[in-house]
């Protein structure tokens, strides 16, 4: 008996890895030049919490599926409620949604698929 679609173990690993990584690169926006490093850092770590968050989430998700599809599509609900409750926000909304709920909710959903192929093999 075959196992689950390769595809389906691989592309919510994949996703994840490259939604965290796109995190990390909007959380540089902490980083001044006219700081220096010891300044810097403390809201670099800051910026970084959710990015770190989600990391250690993909590393647990790994082995239980469950737990990624959980998280993740918790992280997109969670912004989307946070959004909705941002004030003129206006245009911005659409690209929030489409930048970060949505590769978040979509890797919940996939580590949901691979968790239900796994469990019905």
């Amino acid at each position: 008996m075959r196992g689950p679609n390769p595809v389906f173990l691989w592309a919510p690993r994949v996703l994840a890895m490259a939604f965290i990584a796109f995190l990390f690169f909007f959380s540089l926006d902490a980083v001044n030049e006219k700081v220096d490093f010891w300044e810097t850092a403390p809201n670099l770590f800051m910026h970084n919490i959710p990015a770190l968050v989600l990391l250690a989430a993909l590393i647990i998700s790994w082995k239980y599926e469950l737990a990624g599809a959980i998280v993740f599509t918790l992280t997109g609900v969670l912004y989307v409620t946070w959004l909705l409750n941002t004030p003129r926000l206006g245009r911005l909304f659409v690209t929030c949604l489409l930048t970060v709920a949505f590769p978040a909710s979509l890797t919940g959903v996939l580590f949901f698929v691979n968790w239900m192929l796994k469990k019905c093999k």
